[in-house]
């Protein structure tokens, strides 16, 4: 099993919050490798909400690509954060050339371009810089996304982490998705290291999906610019919640709807039923099996939890008005935020949906059981 933590804050936070949760919690990952997701940026970012930030590891030839590139397309560097790497890097840490975290100007030639056509154009770049990365293995791209940004690399995570410096205030967030890798395959892929991102949406699973080959099939057959890659089965959450919510134009309730939709009398007593029947048949192929323990991230800064029906991956969440945490276990959740009242720390269970909103003021839980389309929250 891997270990998940995230923190969302009204405040921007270290992502060393969320590495030292995932360190208490180490009995539960091998150390061999760590995924951080940071959003709603802080410090110098604070004030370049909109500047698309390119995030990834590049030899030094790649980098030289990297720039002929980006110059070709007429961007222009805003702010990056420069990291002084030691020459010999931690054990169990691979030696890198260059670490990328850069913010760019838009192209000239996009003024008068739509948000949502500039998003197109973006997650195209990601795509076609990661195919050049991929014939000549100098390039890995994680992410090109405004107030995003990402960092995965082999190794422990603490030793990561100071490797990586990350503990200075260019890195402060107010929302950090943060997993600690258990290796299950012979060979370490960073693009299957969560957390995982596509289009301002964002997941990280504890568990394996075993529907895997259907439901990426399916995804690919909807000709969706993005739906691609998987080198993880658990990398279906995204695609399926993006498509949730940027296709099908439903809230987050209705993913857990999707993906494990109510079975014989809990969907025959539900008072919309024959919408849920309806949906259940049109996204069949979506539908998971688990166990899965999901944590996700929506454009407008909204964090959630999920379980599927086996119930096997081990979730809760708690905190206070301000700051609010999920994971794996709850002495990450202790590290993380001691100073809360634990008698209202929830673990989901298979028919809930828990959500910090924006607001960060309360968690809210969402059964598939309330009714639609604008599910009740106990």
């Amino acid at each position: 099993m891997c270990r998940l933590f995230a923190i969302t804050s009204q405040e921007p936070l270290s992502p060393m919050t969320a590495v030292n949760a995932l360190n208490v919690m180490k009995e539960g990952h091998d150390g061999s490798g760590v995924g951080l997701f940071l959003r709603d940026l802080g410090g110098p970012f604070e004030d370049i909400k909109d500047a698309p930030i390119l995030s990834g590891i590049f030899t030094k030839s790649g980098l030289v690509r990297l720039d002929s590139f980006m110059v070709k397309y007429g961007f222009m560097t805003k702010y990056k954060i420069t990291t002084s790497l030691t020459k010999n890097p931690p054990p169990g840490v691979p030696k890198r050339d260059v670490y990328i975290i850069r913010a760019y100007e838009y192209p000239e030639a996009w003024e008068g371009m739509s948000q949502e056509d500039k998003y197109d154009k973006l997650v195209e770049i990601r795509l076609e810089l990661r195919q050049m990365g991929a014939a000549e293995g100098d390039m890995i791209v994680y992410s090109f996304w405004p107030d995003v940004i990402m960092i995965k690399e082999i190794g422990d995570p603490m030793r990561v982490a100071e490797h990586l410096r990350l503990d200075r205030a260019e890195f402060n967030s107010r929302i950090v998705m943060a997993q600690g890798r258990q290796n299950t395959n012979y060979a370490i892929n960073l693009y299957a290291c969560h957390p995982f991102f596509l289009r301002g949406y964002s997941t990280m699973t504890n568990g394996e999906n075993t529907a895997f080959i259907p439901i990426r099939d399916y995804l690919q057959s909807r000709g969706i610019t993005g739906y691609s890659g998987f080198q993880s089965d658990s990398e279906v959450f995204t695609h399926i919640l993006h498509y949730t919510k940027h296709i099908l134009g439903l809230d987050l309730e209705y993913f857990k709807h999707i993906i494990t939709p109510l079975q014989g009398a809990d969907i025959e007593m539900h008072p919309d039923r024959s919408f849920l029947k309806n949906l259940k048949q049109t996204c069949r192929r979506l539908i998971i099996d688990g166990p899965n323990c999901v944590i996700g991230s929506m454009q407008d800064h909204t964090l959630f939890m999920v379980q599927d029906r086996k119930k096997f991956r081990p979730g809760i969440v708690g905190g206070r008005p301000g700051v609010y945490a999920f994971s794996s276990e709850i002495c990450g959740l202790d590290a993380a935020i001691p100073e809360r009242d634990k008698s209202t720390d929830f673990q989901p269970m298979h028919l809930d949906t828990a959500i910090v909103g924006p607001d960060r003021k309360e968690v809210k839980i969402c059964r598939q059981t309330d009714p639609l389309p604008h599910q009740r929250c106990a």
